[in-house]
């Protein structure tokens, strides 16, 4: 810890509140003033309140002699506003829950009491004292642990930056263990003020700190080994067993002498298990480095993939390595903790993206400061933009009764749906004539404020600024859940980033039909008894509002980025449906493996005390059940992927699946249904054939592949056991609906092999528009077949006549 000298004292000018200062304690000329700090009620949780200006003199002198730490004041135009203490982590309980790495400085703040609250002055002391630590005092990574039960410090605590690990038991109380980063820290600044002037900009180390050499060789033998699995599962790369060697094979680039050797298996459905440490590469005679971009490059014959998307894919790998390395780097909870973890702590720890995409983190147009920003994995607080843009040039649609006045109440609250209107007016503008649009950050500054400027300039948007909420990016990146305010809506924005060949832009076209078509599927879905049954239901997505660019509108085709800029949709929240004792988690977390390579669904299975089969059959009921009911009794489909699906537990243990991301991605494959005018694109015309790969691809082979997987490494049982559990779910759902024989024999889900879709083919043929989703059928690439893993459990027809007299 660096010194500050005592006559010296820490400047830091905050935008809105202005000066602070930081100073040593001085003791004991600071002891009564810090003593009626810690009488009073609100400092309960720092324990000193019995202790007289005698034990606080000799704890406060004891603290920096023996090297344990130091304490400070801050002042706040000139008056004492502050108590703090930092600490070395290594000399401190905290320090036995993990460990502890140099330049780690522990934090314990306590605000004085006042009769004049200022609206933001916590967080802006916690602003002074971060900057304090990494610059004054030389931290690389601050860590508090603070008692569960403080709600307000945990708000403060995310909003500067920390991420929240897991809870340990400190001799005192229980606690959270959260670390901050210099980078994380900076990420959260105001206004993205640090890009503005040299002085204020962050270190630009600070971006590349994770980029460390071991870490580096880590992430891109992660990487490779995925490449090797999907590409051969794909049957794009085809591993040859080495002669004497059991259980080794062996691959060949494009110049036919560079060679891949691992260890690894093929499992069921062709999955392949690789083992990351027994990568070998073998050039010129001796050992090659294993680089993920150059495995691209040494294969890129055999991939097929242009010279015109080559430079792209590259940049999405290497954007992928950056992330991969990111997450690897911070202090991420361990499998175990994430069982025991809130919503959001266990979203922003996924780490792995779509299990079957190789480069599935491109974010194409995110610079190095945007990343730490903006990333859903590195967990940062965002306050989004809000523009009001003319009546005449926008879209709003809302379910019935929720008219765009009444949501702006829900959402921004009166005060400041006030102090937006009085900015209109003091523009010359009638509130009345516009609608309001919440707008990402990276949208505003990279994209509409120069792309939509003669608009801007004629009155037609007007940009007011930020709104007050603080929000977390969700895994889809340009979805925000409402940290603030958790039984607030979703907001879904426009951001044209490239990311897993999509640009993430929003039609203004999909807004204005997006509640007619959730309120459809929320009333098929709630009036069904099986699917009630089941529990599942769908997040609503209750409101859209969209901008038309009158130039873009007339000159481009309606499928252009350029015509997705600016628009937005607000979603239900899941909280105000739990029931007492239900928790949150990401169906992606069933796929999460930790940072050590442990696997958080056996974890999960432990924990819920229920034996293996057991939970899956509970999982199964809750997942594949309504997905089977939704296939057959509506031709209904949505994409299923973990990403897009909550799951709801009771002790540990699913009892219910909530969907999202609905008006995109849902369709009706069944031409032939009636539908009114507003919901008819969910009707999409799929080859009868292919109908059934909406639950063996997306399904079997995007979800079920992966858990076998796992189950089979780290599972208490093996996945041969598992999909005799998906069987006996499919003939439980057909045993109870006997009335869709016909339909079951047509879509047979226990064929014996069903056609391999292939989803990193269709990256690698096109990585700027894989598919078109008003024709999902049409782009699908196909490698053969695979062997149905449940195609054994079929019934004899003879056994199912029996069991119908």
């Amino acid at each position: 810890m660096n010194a500050l000298p005592a006559q010296q004292p820490f400047t830091y000018l905050d935008p809105t509140l202005g000066a602070f200062e930081i100073r040593p304690l001085q003791v004991p000329d600071d002891i009564p003033l810090v003593r009626s700090w810690l009488r009073q009620e609100r400092a309960h949780y720092w324990g000193m309140q019995s202790m007289d200006e005698n034990d606080l003199a000799a704890f406060y002198r004891d603290l920096p002699e023996s090297g344990k730490g130091d304490a400070f004041i801050g002042y706040h135009q000139g008056y004492p506003a502050f108590l703090m203490e930092c600490y070395d982590p290594a000399r401190d309980p905290v320090g036995e829950h993990y460990t502890v790495q140099p330049g780690d400085l522990g934090m314990h703040i306590l605000i004085a009491p006042t009769d004049t609250p200022l609206k933001g002055f916590s967080r802006a002391v916690f602003r002074g004292i971060m900057t304090f630590m990494f610059r004054q005092l030389g931290a690389q990574r601050i860590v508090v642990e603070p008692d569960t039960r403080n709600e307000a410090i945990h708000t403060l605590n995310k909003a500067v930056g920390f991420v929240y690990e897991r809870q340990i038991e400190l001799p005192d109380k229980t606690a959270e263990l959260a670390f901050c980063t210099a980078a994380q820290f900076e990420a959260t600044q105001p206004q993205r003020a640090s890009r503005q002037t040299p002085q204020r900009r962050p270190d630009p180390r600070t971006v590349s700190d994770h980029l460390q050499p071991a870490i580096w060789e880590k992430v891109n033998r992660l990487l490779v080994r995925k490449a090797i699995s999907e590409l051969s599962h794909e049957r794009v790369l085809a591993p040859d067993p080495i002669e004497g060697e059991d259980g080794r094979y062996r691959l060949f680039a494009d110049d036919g002498t560079t060679e891949y050797r691992f260890n690894g298996r093929c499992i069921t459905l062709d999955h392949w298990l690789v083992d990351p440490d027994s990568l070998e590469k073998w050039a010129d005679g001796g050992q090659g480095e294993i680089d993920a971009s150059r495995f691209i490059l040494e294969f890129r014959e055999q991939l097929g993939i242009s010279e015109a998307m080559l430079p792209t894919y590259l940049e999405e790998i290497s954007s992928t390595l950056y992330g991969s390395a990111f997450k690897h780097h911070r202090s991420s909870p361990t499998a175990e903790a994430l069982t025991r973890a809130d919503f959001q702590t266990v979203e922003a720890s996924m780490s792995e993206g779509h299990p079957c995409f190789i480069a599935n983190n491109g974010r194409i147009g995110f610079d190095a400061l945007d990343y730490p920003a903006y990333a859903p994995e590195s967990g940062q607080p965002v306050q989004l933009l809000w523009l009001a843009a003319h009546r005449d040039d926008t879209v709003y649609a809302g379910t019935d009764g929720l008219d765009h006045r009444n949501l702006l109440r829900d959402e921004l609250g009166e005060g400041q749906l006030r102090r937006f209107d009085d900015q209109l007016r003091n523009d010359g503008h009638d509130p009345a004539d516009f609608h309001l649009i919440p707008v990402h950050p990276w949208q505003w500054y990279n994209k509409l404020a120069h792309l939509f400027a003669k608009a801007l300039a004629q009155g037609r948007l007007v940009c007011l600024g930020y709104g007050e909420d603080q929000y977390r990016a969700q895994q889809s990146i340009r979805t925000f859940f409402n940290q603030d305010q958790p039984e607030k809506r979703y907001v879904k924005t426009a951001l044209s980033i490239l990311n897993m060949g999509f640009m993430r832009g929003l039609s203004p076209y999909y807004m204005s039909t997006t509640p007619a078509i959730n309120d459809f599927i929320h009333n098929l879905i709630s009036q069904d008894p099986y699917l009630s049954d089941t529990g599942f239901s769908i997040l609503r997505e209750v409101a859209g509002v969209g901008y038309m660019h009158p130039d873009f509108e007339t000159t481009l085709d309606k499928h252009s980025p350029y015509r997705k800029m600016l628009s937005a949709l607000w979603r239900e929240s899941p909280i105000p449906t739990l029931k007492p004792g239900q928790r949150l988690m990401t169906m992606a977390s069933l796929l999460h493996v930790d940072n050590d390579g442990r696997a958080v669904l056996p974890a999960l299975m432990r924990a819920s005390g229920l034996a293996p089969e057991d939970w899956l059959r509970r999982y199964l009921k809750a997942y594949l059940s309504p997905l089977l009911h939704c296939f057959y009794a509506h031709d209904l489909v949505f994409m299923p992927h973990g990403e897009n699906l909550i799951l709801v537990l009771d002790d540990q243990v699913p009892v219910r699946m909530i969907m999202k991301d609905i008006a995109e991605e849902v369709a009706i494959m069944n031409e032939e249904v009636v539908l009114s005018e507003k919901v008819q694109r969910l009707a999409v015309s799929v080859p009868e054939e292919l109908k059934i790969l909406s639950i063996f691809t997306d399904v079997f082979d995007c979800i079920f592949r992966f858990i076998g997987g796992l189950l089979e490494e780290q599972g208490d049982i093996g996945e041969d056991r598992f999909w005799a559990l998906v069987a006996e779910c499919v003939h439980d759902y057909q045993a109870a609906h006997p009335h869709m024989a016909d339909k079951f024999a047509a879509h047979d889900l226990f064929a014996p092999e069903f056609t391999l879709s292939c989803l990193n083919r269709l990256q690698l043929a096109n990585n700027q528009q894989m598919i078109n989703l008003t024709d999902p059928a049409a782009n699908l690439q196909f490698a053969g077949t695979l062997k149905n893993p449940i195609a054994v459990y079929a019934k004899r027809p003879e056994a199912v006549a029996t069991a119908g007299d």
